[in-house]
């Protein structure tokens, strides 16, 4: 997972349901400034999903947060708490929330004309490569027919020429 993390941002796990965005943002704030604090909500139940962000104006506040609050309690609760990834947004090449969708839509027309591109290449490399098949197999039938066929002495004048010179030499 090469995602880049947001080192002022911490995902907050394990919240108990009594845990709303003042408690989060009062259990945090020792540790710095604080610029943001959000519980996600379940849309059917209009509750928190156990889990939150907080957001601090610096990384290092961030840094102690993480390190003194990881493992601890909250409301009978042990909470986890680690650098938030970014956020995902549906659709996008890279998904990216600060992407909109339609930035990799000049990709996606690019990787389709190459596509339709190698496909045209492959049909014409397999029409080449069947057509030179078909001329070696026509070649291979000519050469056994021509093993096939005894050679017509009869017109040759070499080879009457030839065998003329030999009934002399024998005679």
């Amino acid at each position: 997972m090469n995602q880049q993390v947001q080192k002022n941002t911490l995902y907050v796990g394990g919240l108990a349901e009594e845990v709303n965005e003042t408690i989060l943002h009062s259990a945090f704030i020792p540790f710095g400034d604080i610029k943001d604090v959000k519980t996600p909500l379940d849309q059917a139940t209009q509750k928190h999903r156990s889990f939150g962000f907080v957001t601090f104006l610096e990384r290092e506040d961030a840094a102690a947060a993480m390190d003194n609050m990881d493992g601890a309690e909250l409301y009978g609760r042990v909470l986890t708490v680690n650098y938030a990834l970014p956020e995902k947004i549906k659709g996008g090449e890279q998904g990216w929330a600060a992407q909109p969708i339609w930035a990799d839509a000049d990709t996606w027309f690019e990787r389709q004309q190459q596509e339709e591109e190698m496909q045209r290449i492959q049909k014409e490399n397999s029409a080449a490569m069947q057509a030179a098949e078909e001329l070696h197999r026509k070649k291979l039938a000519d050469e056994r027919e021509g093993e096939k066929d005894e050679p017509d002495t009869k017109d040759d004048p070499m080879v009457m020429a030839e065998a003329e010179s030999l009934k002399q030499n024998n005679s």
